[in-house]
């Protein structure tokens, strides 16, 4: 067995750049004994418990001293099974008590969780899982069925657990490992540069690449998040996307675990996330823009809002206007806004803006065509904007750093951002920047700084359009369009090889609007394209009955199958 680290460590030898590490002992399992120290009695995390006869939801929670003490028997349990520092361990468990529970056990075992999306898709999954090549499965009866029909292609994953009855698979369950009361022993000390999890991204630019986390990437994600919203312990916080519960824990605030798909935040039922919210008092809650567009709408249309919320963080995508003034039409406590916090699964938190600032003084640029503006650094982040290059960038000194208002490519350097993708050593050399005290990340989007330091968003590098007028960059042209009162939202593609592509802008409708009333929108849209100078390459508009987006958020648009949908309805109609 291959110690993961020993193996990372090796990496210069393919390719790879390695870049300075803190080596002090730290380990983001620590935060949580701490929450049990200071609040042993407070709820760490509550969950949905089936309802009641008048409808109302029945709750299961456990305290941060029971989740503290629950998670060390677990990791002396694993380490019993034989689990060993920089075991890789893949974590497939509905989110709840459990999933957190065993995320920290893992975390005091050494392991290294790796954290799939499953509504990435089948191929995705079992592509990331062989990349992986996982010596144990944390999860759910099914995936340990999948996993034995599929035992070829896991040869390693000796180490199993089953959360739920266990049939015929081996290994042990949950509930064993949680009941287990023998000798405490001292559990493995790690070090601030040890491998803590691989999360993969979305895959929303092309295939999902593994990206290896450290205990001190974790530890300061939680130190910037938390001085910059002011997050204080004893809050409550109800998250849309699981992973940022983990959060909660290592600042000592409360989960409520949401009743609903997280891999279609798109689908949310509004009236349970309000029932929650009303149920706990609510401080915090977070979602992608699709499910706060989806609350927004309903709150709107019902006069709902929220007395106990302090701050509502949406992430993922650009948030839309209509989306920010209906989510703040609900906040009604003194302070209190909702928050669109900007980075990448590789560079977490990198700037954020709040509602308040959009509507009152950037909204009317986006509007014209500036982009979206993504707010002001967190503290202890660095942005540099340089020429947008194709290809690895050896040394921050070889790029070109572009003036304020300029736009160019976006590089971040943060205590918080990744050194490397797993066994990738082509995908880490072109998106890392060496420095001589550290390194870059470069973000994959392009934007500018303003002259107050803000930093704006211009969309994905991979999707600008080179056509022979120029480079046309997505949000801008975009936001032009989506000014049009019966358009949802438009995506721009290129169809063609650059740099002579024809641009086409991919048209969905506000819902409740009929198809029969294309033609009509269409002329109003050329015409509109026509009177701005950012949009007049665009001549050809394409209607689509729903844009297809990414499946972890549901925001971002899938602009790479839109330029082979639109290539191929342009050559029927030709």
């Amino acid at each position: 067995m291959v110690h993961l680290f020993a193996k990372l460590r090796a990496t210069p030898a393919l390719g790879i750049r390695w870049f300075p590490m803190n080596v002090s002992p730290l380990n983001i399992a620590d935060r949580l004994r701490e929450s049990a120290r200071l609040h042993p009695e407070q709820v760490a995390v509550v969950a949905p418990n089936g309802r009641d006869g008048n409808g109302r939801y029945r709750y299961r929670s456990v305290t941060f001293a029971e989740l503290d003490q629950n998670s060390d028997r677990i990791a002396r349990g694993l380490i019993a099974m034989g689990v060993t520092p920089g075991t890789r361990l893949v974590l497939m468990v509905r989110p709840g008590i459990e999933f957190v529970t065993l995320v920290f056990a893992l975390y005091k075992a050494a392991a290294v969780v790796v954290l799939i999306d499953p509504g990435m898709g089948r191929r995705n999954v079992f592509d990331c899982l062989a990349r992986v090549d996982p010596q144990g499965f944390v999860a759910i009866p099914v995936v340990q069925v999948v996993r034995l029909l599929k035992k070829r292609s896991f040869p390693n994953a000796t180490f199993n657990v089953t959360v739920g009855r266990k049939w015929f698979w081996g290994g042990t369950t949950y509930d064993r490992l949680v009941a287990e009361d023998g000798d405490a022993f001292e559990l493995p000390q790690t070090r601030s540069s040890d491998p803590a999890a691989v999360i993969f991204t979305s895959g929303s630019t092309g295939p999902p690449k593994g990206v290896l986390y450290e205990h001190g990437m974790f530890d300061a994600q939680v130190e910037l998040l938390r001085d910059r919203f002011d997050i204080e312990r004893g809050e409550v916080d109800l998250p849309g996307f699981p992973l940022f519960g983990l959060f909660n824990a290592a600042m000592g605030v409360t989960t409520v675990v949401p009743d609903m798909n997280p891999t279609k935040p798109a689908d949310v039922d509004p009236t349970r996330i309000i029932q929650h919210v009303e149920d706990w008092s609510v401080t915090q809650a977070f979602g992608s823009p699709a499910m706060w567009n989806r609350i927004g709408r309903y709150c709107d249309e019902h006069g709902t809002t929220f007395p106990t919320l302090k701050r509502i963080l949406s992430a993922g995508a650009p948030v839309p206007n209509h989306v920010l003034e209906r989510m703040s039409k609900t906040l009604v406590r003194d302070g209190a806004d909702m928050l669109t916090p900007y980075g990448a699964t590789e560079a977490l938190p990198v700037a954020v803006t709040s509602a308040t600032e959009v509507l009152s003084s950037t909204a009317d640029l986006t509007r014209q065509g500036r982009g979206t503006c993504v707010g002001r650094l967190f503290h202890h982040v660095e942005c540099r904007i340089v020429d947008v290059t194709e290809g690895p960038i050896e040394h921050v000194r070889d790029a070109t750093e572009m003036p304020p208002g300029e736009v160019g490519e976006i590089l971040v350097k943060s205590p918080s951002a990744t050194r490397l993708y797993l066994d990738d050593a082509t995908a880490t050399a072109n998106a890392k920047v060496a420095d001589d005290d550290g390194f870059w990340h470069r973000m994959g989007d392009v934007g500018y700084l303003d002259d107050e330091g803000r930093l704006w968003f211009c969309g994905r590098k991979a999707h600008i359009v080179e056509t022979e007028q120029g480079r046309m960059l997505t949000v801008p042209c975009e936001a032009i369009l989506n000014e049009h009162p019966d358009v949802y939202r438009t995506a721009l593609v290129g169809v063609g090889e650059k740099p002579r592509q024809q641009p086409v802008a991919v048209v969905e409708l506000e819902p409740g609007v009929p198809a029969a009333e294309w033609s009509r929108i269409e002329a109003e849209l050329l015409e509109r394209a026509a009177a701005n100078e950012i949009t007049r390459p665009v001549e050809t508009f394409l209607h689509h009955p729903a844009l297809p987006v990414d499946t972890r958020h549901n925001v971002k648009i899938n602009r790479e199958l839109l330029a082979g949908w639109a290539a191929s309805k342009l050559r029927v109609e030709g």
